[in-house]
């Protein structure tokens, strides 16, 4: 999740809770210019990333670009990389990217033609069901079959729904059940429970990609192979780690303060009857401010085995 993950949540997350398979980095936005800005190669560097199962995303309308990224990541030992076709952000889909690139199909089934020719490395895609309507995937759905995509991530809302709206599951099965690439589910899990009502309704779909519900728990993943929720000393041993990777990174505790400000708009609904200091939390001015606020948290509030999110 682009502005709350990073390469250092990601290290954080794997060593102190795991259960998760593969990680996939906030998108890459490959230019002309070929040369990946400091910023993003911090998240893609071998070094950085070891232990870590990372697929890395990429976000372009370019085939040019999009086969430059992936030569420069197959040259780094990466044998995949991500698609992304689901970001519903105005500014991204403004510019005929993410979500925005599936208006206009003609020029999408071009760039697919162009990559999947030549792409050293294999190729999944995450998508969403069309920009206004569900009915607008079916034929974005037999361009993606022509293709030998690895993995097909769906999250099932159409770009008008951000984040809002209940996913079209009843679409998505109906997707599952076409698609000759393996799929994945991606849409509000947040509990163990959740997912799996979804894998007793959805017994043949193997796959779910958790986004806001890993964030909001970092255990979720854990307890989904039988592992312990998180407890209150594993939780701040955590965000300790995290807050001081952020500021060694930043080499800056107010820029990493900002960032941690960000997760805890997640996290804080692990906590029981948490909205008011989650509210004080955002509010700090400087980092002593936002430690007293967080060590209010966990002096003051129960600790939840699973997320209630209001989001």
């Amino acid at each position: 999740m682009e502005g709350v993950t990073s390469v250092w949540y990601r290290s954080a997350h794997q060593k102190w809770f795991g259960g998760v398979e593969r990680y996939y980095t906030p998108f890459l936005s490959p230019t002309q210019d070929h040369v990946f800005p400091k910023r993003e190669l911090r998240e893609i560097e071998p070094s950085g990333n070891q232990g870590v199962p990372l697929v890395p995303q990429l976000l372009t309308r370019r085939g040019e670009d999009f086969l430059w990224a992936a030569k420069t990541l197959a040259d780094m030992g990466y044998g995949e990389v991500n698609l992304n076709l689901g970001c519903p952000s105005g500014t991204v889909t403004a510019k005929r990217k993410g979500a925005g690139f599936l208006a206009v199909p003609q020029e999408l089934e071009q760039f697919l033609e162009e990559v999947f020719s030549q792409c050293p490395i294999e190729i999944s895609i995450k998508t969403r069901l069309g920009i206004s309507d569900p009915e607008e995937f079916w034929p974005i759905l037999e361009l993606y079959n022509r293709y030998p995509v690895k993995e097909l991530i769906i999250h099932p809302r159409v770009q008008k729904d951000q984040y809002k709206n209940r996913p079209r599951r009843e679409v998505f099965a109906a997707a599952a059940a076409r698609s000759k690439a393996p799929v994945c589910y991606n849409g509000d899990l947040y509990t163990v429970a959740a997912v799996e009502e979804f894998q007793k309704e959805y017994p043949g779909v193997e796959r779910v990609m958790l986004g806001r519900g890993l964030i909001g728990d970092p255990a979720l993943a854990r307890k989904l192979t039988g592992g312990p929720a998180a407890s209150r000393d594993e939780l701040m041993g955590f965000l300790s780690e995290v807050f001081d990777c952020y500021t060694q990174g930043f080499g800056s505790r107010h820029s990493a303060m900002l960032r941690m400000k960000e997760l805890w708009c997640y996290l804080i609904c692990l906590f029981r009857d948490g909205a008011k200091y989650g509210k004080a939390i955002r509010k700090a001015k400087d980092p002593a401010e936002y430690e007293t606020r967080v060590a209010a948290v966990f002096r003051e509030l129960e600790l939840l085995d699973d997320l209630e999110p209001d989001w």
